[in-house]
Protein backbone atom coordinates (compact mmCIF):
# COMPACT_ATOMS: atom_id res chain seq x y z
CA UNK A 1 0.00 0.00 0.00
CA UNK A 2 1.23 3.45 -0.86
CA UNK A 3 0.48 6.06 1.78
CA UNK A 4 -0.64 9.10 -0.18
CA UNK A 5 -2.66 10.79 2.53
CA UNK A 6 0.05 13.32 3.37
CA UNK A 7 1.71 13.46 -0.02
CA UNK A 8 2.72 17.04 -0.88
CA UNK A 9 1.80 18.73 -4.12
CA UNK A 10 4.48 17.94 -6.69
CA UNK A 11 5.47 19.88 -9.82
CA UNK A 12 4.76 16.73 -11.85
CA UNK A 13 1.02 17.23 -11.21
CA UNK A 14 0.83 19.86 -13.93
CA UNK A 15 2.55 17.52 -16.36
CA UNK A 16 0.17 14.67 -15.53
CA UNK A 17 -2.79 16.95 -16.15
CA UNK A 18 -1.25 18.00 -19.44
CA UNK A 19 -0.76 14.35 -20.34
CA UNK A 20 -4.43 13.60 -19.69
CA UNK A 21 -5.71 16.67 -21.51
CA UNK A 22 -3.53 15.83 -24.48
CA UNK A 23 -5.32 12.49 -24.71
CA UNK A 24 -8.70 14.25 -24.72
CA UNK A 25 -7.61 16.62 -27.48
CA UNK A 26 -6.19 13.73 -29.49
CA UNK A 27 -9.42 11.79 -29.15
CA UNK A 28 -11.48 14.78 -30.21
CA UNK A 29 -9.35 15.32 -33.30
CA UNK A 30 -9.69 11.66 -34.13
CA UNK A 31 -13.47 11.81 -34.06
CA UNK A 32 -13.56 15.00 -36.11
CA UNK A 33 -11.26 13.79 -38.85
CA UNK A 34 -12.31 10.11 -38.89
CA UNK A 35 -8.74 9.04 -39.55
CA UNK A 36 -6.73 6.42 -37.81
CA UNK A 37 -3.66 8.33 -36.67
CA UNK A 38 -1.02 7.48 -34.11
CA UNK A 39 -2.83 9.64 -31.57
CA UNK A 40 -5.38 6.86 -31.22
CA UNK A 41 -2.63 4.89 -29.48
CA UNK A 42 -1.97 7.49 -26.77
CA UNK A 43 -3.80 5.44 -24.17
CA UNK A 44 -3.03 2.05 -25.72
CA UNK A 45 -6.44 1.80 -27.39
CA UNK A 46 -7.11 -0.95 -29.90
CA UNK A 47 -6.06 -0.10 -33.45
CA UNK A 48 -8.86 -2.25 -34.90
CA UNK A 49 -11.51 0.21 -33.74
CA UNK A 50 -10.31 3.71 -34.63
CA UNK A 51 -13.82 5.17 -34.83
CA UNK A 52 -14.93 4.17 -31.35
CA UNK A 53 -16.76 7.29 -30.21
CA UNK A 54 -17.73 6.31 -26.68
CA UNK A 55 -15.14 7.65 -24.19
CA UNK A 56 -13.50 5.11 -21.94
CA UNK A 57 -14.89 5.68 -18.40
CA UNK A 58 -11.57 4.90 -16.74
CA UNK A 59 -9.78 7.49 -18.87
CA UNK A 60 -12.42 10.11 -18.11
CA UNK A 61 -12.30 9.39 -14.38
CA UNK A 62 -8.52 9.56 -14.50
CA UNK A 63 -8.57 12.96 -16.18
CA UNK A 64 -11.05 14.26 -13.63
CA UNK A 65 -9.02 12.91 -10.74
CA UNK A 66 -5.66 14.33 -11.76
CA UNK A 67 -7.17 17.65 -12.84
CA UNK A 68 -8.83 18.22 -9.47
CA UNK A 69 -6.88 16.26 -6.84
CA UNK A 70 -4.10 17.69 -4.70
CA UNK A 71 -2.66 14.15 -4.37
CA UNK A 72 -0.39 12.90 -7.13
CA UNK A 73 1.39 9.61 -7.92
CA UNK A 74 4.53 8.91 -5.93
CA UNK A 75 6.58 8.21 -9.03
CA UNK A 76 8.09 11.19 -10.80
CA UNK A 77 7.06 12.22 -14.29
CA UNK A 78 10.30 10.85 -15.77
CA UNK A 79 9.78 7.52 -14.00
CA UNK A 80 6.17 7.27 -15.17
CA UNK A 81 7.23 8.07 -18.72
CA UNK A 82 9.39 4.93 -18.93
CA UNK A 83 6.41 2.65 -18.27
CA UNK A 84 4.08 4.83 -20.35
CA UNK A 85 6.33 4.52 -23.39
CA UNK A 86 6.30 0.72 -23.12
CA UNK A 87 2.52 0.67 -22.71
CA UNK A 88 2.17 2.88 -25.74
CA UNK A 89 4.31 0.53 -27.82
CA UNK A 90 2.77 -2.83 -26.82
CA UNK A 91 -0.71 -1.99 -25.56
CA UNK A 92 -3.38 -2.99 -25.08
CA UNK A 93 -1.67 -5.62 -22.97
CA UNK A 94 -1.80 -7.63 -19.74
CA UNK A 95 -0.47 -5.40 -16.97
CA UNK A 96 0.01 -6.59 -13.38
CA UNK A 97 0.66 -3.96 -10.70
CA UNK A 98 1.83 -4.69 -7.17
CA UNK A 99 0.25 -1.82 -5.27
CA UNK A 100 -2.98 0.15 -5.29
CA UNK A 101 -3.13 3.89 -4.84
CA UNK A 102 -3.88 7.23 -6.40
CA UNK A 103 -1.75 6.29 -9.41
CA UNK A 104 -3.92 3.26 -10.21
CA UNK A 105 -6.42 5.17 -12.34
CA UNK A 106 -3.51 6.47 -14.35
CA UNK A 107 -2.11 2.99 -15.09
CA UNK A 108 -5.53 1.57 -15.93
CA UNK A 109 -6.31 4.48 -18.27
CA UNK A 110 -2.96 4.14 -20.03
CA UNK A 111 -3.87 0.50 -20.73
CA UNK A 112 -7.46 1.04 -21.86
CA UNK A 113 -8.95 -2.10 -23.47
CA UNK A 114 -6.18 -4.17 -21.91
CA UNK A 115 -6.21 -6.16 -18.65
CA UNK A 116 -4.83 -4.29 -15.65
CA UNK A 117 -4.89 -5.99 -12.23
CA UNK A 118 -3.74 -4.44 -8.96
CA UNK A 119 -2.50 -6.46 -5.96
CA UNK A 120 -2.72 -4.81 -2.54
CA UNK A 121 -1.87 -6.00 0.96
CA UNK A 122 -4.38 -3.88 2.94
CA UNK A 123 -8.08 -4.83 2.50
CA UNK A 124 -9.25 -1.58 4.07
CA UNK A 125 -7.22 0.43 1.59
CA UNK A 126 -8.66 -1.60 -1.29
CA UNK A 127 -12.17 -0.70 -0.17
CA UNK A 128 -11.21 2.97 0.13
CA UNK A 129 -9.76 3.16 -3.38
CA UNK A 130 -12.52 1.14 -5.04
CA UNK A 131 -15.15 3.34 -3.45
CA UNK A 132 -13.98 6.20 -5.67
CA UNK A 133 -12.85 4.05 -8.61
CA UNK A 134 -15.04 0.92 -8.71
CA UNK A 135 -13.97 0.04 -12.25
CA UNK A 136 -10.46 -0.90 -11.09
CA UNK A 137 -9.65 -4.62 -10.88
CA UNK A 138 -7.99 -5.05 -7.48
CA UNK A 139 -7.38 -7.99 -5.15
CA UNK A 140 -6.02 -8.40 -1.63
CA UNK A 141 -2.76 -10.34 -1.26
CA UNK A 142 -1.45 -12.07 1.85
CA UNK A 143 2.32 -12.03 2.20
CA UNK A 144 4.28 -14.63 4.15
CA UNK A 145 7.39 -12.51 4.66
CA UNK A 146 8.58 -9.58 6.75
CA UNK A 147 11.17 -7.02 5.76
CA UNK A 148 13.22 -8.04 8.79
CA UNK A 149 13.63 -11.48 7.19
CA UNK A 150 15.06 -10.18 3.90
CA UNK A 151 18.71 -10.97 4.64
CA UNK A 152 17.91 -14.44 5.98
CA UNK A 153 15.76 -15.29 2.97
CA UNK A 154 18.50 -14.15 0.63
CA UNK A 155 21.05 -16.35 2.42
CA UNK A 156 18.89 -19.48 2.63
CA UNK A 157 16.53 -19.60 -0.35
CA UNK A 158 19.00 -21.58 -2.49
CA UNK A 159 18.91 -24.43 0.01
CA UNK A 160 15.22 -24.95 -0.78
CA UNK A 161 14.88 -26.92 -4.05
CA UNK A 162 11.35 -25.59 -4.60
CA UNK A 163 12.79 -22.08 -5.02
CA UNK A 164 15.15 -23.14 -7.80
CA UNK A 165 14.79 -21.76 -11.34
CA UNK A 166 14.25 -25.31 -12.61
CA UNK A 167 11.03 -25.45 -10.58
CA UNK A 168 9.80 -21.96 -11.45
CA UNK A 169 6.30 -22.06 -10.04
CA UNK A 170 4.51 -20.04 -7.41
CA UNK A 171 0.94 -21.38 -7.17
CA UNK A 172 0.88 -23.95 -4.39
CA UNK A 173 4.61 -23.60 -3.76
CA UNK A 174 4.32 -23.58 0.02
CA UNK A 175 7.92 -24.69 0.60
CA UNK A 176 9.44 -21.63 -1.07
CA UNK A 177 8.71 -18.70 1.23
CA UNK A 178 9.40 -16.24 -1.59
CA UNK A 179 6.56 -17.64 -3.70
CA UNK A 180 3.23 -15.83 -3.51
CA UNK A 181 0.77 -18.68 -3.05
CA UNK A 182 -2.47 -16.79 -2.33
CA UNK A 183 -2.93 -14.79 -5.53
CA UNK A 184 -6.23 -14.90 -7.44
CA UNK A 185 -6.43 -17.61 -10.11
CA UNK A 186 -6.66 -14.85 -12.71
CA UNK A 187 -3.10 -13.83 -11.87
CA UNK A 188 -1.71 -17.34 -12.19
CA UNK A 189 -3.61 -18.06 -15.42
CA UNK A 190 -2.60 -14.86 -17.24
CA UNK A 191 0.66 -14.31 -19.07
CA UNK A 192 1.65 -10.77 -18.11
CA UNK A 193 3.28 -8.47 -20.63
CA UNK A 194 4.14 -5.88 -17.98
CA UNK A 195 4.61 -6.18 -14.21
CA UNK A 196 5.05 -3.17 -11.96
CA UNK A 197 6.46 -3.81 -8.47
CA UNK A 198 5.71 -0.73 -6.38
CA UNK A 199 4.40 -2.56 -3.30
CA UNK A 200 3.98 -3.94 -0.71
CA UNK A 201 5.34 -1.68 1.99
CA UNK A 202 9.03 -2.08 2.64
CA UNK A 203 10.16 0.70 4.93
CA UNK A 204 9.78 -0.82 8.45
CA UNK A 205 10.73 -4.17 9.96
CA UNK A 206 7.25 -5.67 10.25
CA UNK A 207 6.22 -4.69 6.71
CA UNK A 208 6.02 -7.54 4.16
CA UNK A 209 8.83 -6.09 2.04
CA UNK A 210 9.04 -6.65 -1.72
CA UNK A 211 11.14 -9.80 -1.66
CA UNK A 212 8.29 -12.14 -2.59
CA UNK A 213 6.85 -9.72 -5.15
CA UNK A 214 10.21 -9.50 -6.95
CA UNK A 215 10.77 -13.27 -6.86
CA UNK A 216 7.23 -14.05 -8.04
CA UNK A 217 7.40 -11.45 -10.82
CA UNK A 218 10.62 -13.09 -12.00
CA UNK A 219 9.04 -16.55 -12.05
CA UNK A 220 5.99 -15.29 -13.94
CA UNK A 221 8.22 -13.63 -16.51
CA UNK A 222 10.39 -16.72 -16.95
CA UNK A 223 7.29 -18.90 -17.45
CA UNK A 224 6.09 -16.79 -20.37
CA UNK A 225 4.96 -18.92 -23.33
CA UNK A 226 4.11 -16.08 -25.71
CA UNK A 227 6.76 -14.54 -27.90
CA UNK A 228 8.69 -11.55 -26.64
CA UNK A 229 9.90 -10.43 -23.23
CA UNK A 230 8.10 -9.48 -20.04
CA UNK A 231 8.68 -5.89 -18.99
CA UNK A 232 9.24 -5.68 -15.23
CA UNK A 233 9.45 -2.32 -13.46
CA UNK A 234 10.76 -2.02 -9.91
CA UNK A 235 10.36 1.18 -7.93
CA UNK A 236 12.33 2.37 -4.88
CA UNK A 237 15.61 0.78 -5.99
CA UNK A 238 17.38 3.31 -3.77
CA UNK A 239 16.53 0.96 -0.90
CA UNK A 240 18.84 -1.91 0.06
CA UNK A 241 16.35 -4.78 -0.23
CA UNK A 242 14.85 -3.75 -3.55
CA UNK A 243 18.30 -3.35 -5.08
CA UNK A 244 19.66 -6.63 -3.68
CA UNK A 245 16.67 -8.70 -4.79
CA UNK A 246 16.65 -7.07 -8.22
CA UNK A 247 20.29 -8.02 -8.68
CA UNK A 248 19.62 -11.59 -7.52
CA UNK A 249 16.45 -12.35 -9.49
CA UNK A 250 15.72 -9.76 -12.20
CA UNK A 251 19.39 -9.60 -13.25
CA UNK A 252 21.40 -6.56 -14.27
CA UNK A 253 22.00 -8.04 -17.72
CA UNK A 254 18.27 -7.62 -18.41
CA UNK A 255 18.04 -4.04 -17.16
CA UNK A 256 17.13 -1.61 -19.95
CA UNK A 257 16.45 1.68 -18.16
CA UNK A 258 17.39 3.34 -14.90
CA UNK A 259 15.50 6.55 -14.18
CA UNK A 260 15.38 8.07 -10.71
CA UNK A 261 14.28 5.31 -8.34
CA UNK A 262 12.92 3.09 -11.14
CA UNK A 263 14.58 0.16 -12.91
CA UNK A 264 13.10 -1.37 -16.05
CA UNK A 265 13.95 -4.96 -16.97
CA UNK A 266 13.11 -7.00 -20.06
CA UNK A 267 12.97 -10.62 -18.90
CA UNK A 268 13.06 -13.33 -21.58
CA UNK A 269 11.30 -16.68 -21.12
CA UNK A 270 13.43 -19.33 -19.43
CA UNK A 271 13.25 -21.39 -22.61
CA UNK A 272 15.24 -18.66 -24.38
CA UNK A 273 18.05 -18.45 -21.82
CA UNK A 274 21.06 -20.50 -20.89
CA UNK A 275 22.11 -20.87 -17.27
CA UNK A 276 25.79 -20.28 -16.52
CA UNK A 277 27.65 -22.75 -14.37
CA UNK A 278 26.92 -22.08 -10.71
CA UNK A 279 24.31 -19.45 -11.50
CA UNK A 280 20.70 -19.47 -10.48
CA UNK A 281 18.38 -16.82 -11.84
CA UNK A 282 21.18 -14.56 -13.02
Amino acid sequence: MKNYHNTPILPERKLLILLSLTAVIAGTLLLLTFTNTTTSRFFCTRPDNPFHSKPDPTQLRSILHYATSRIVPQQSFSEITVSFDVLRSIGPCNFLVFGLGHDSLMWASFNANGKTVFLEEDPTWVQTVLKDAPELNAAVVKYRTKLSEADELMRTYRSEPECAPAKSYIKGNDKCRLALTSLPDEVYETEWDMIMVDAPRGYFAEAPGRMAAIYSATVMARNRKKSGVTHVFLHDVNRKVEKAYANEFLCQKYRKHSVGRLWHFEIPPASNTTVNDGAWFC
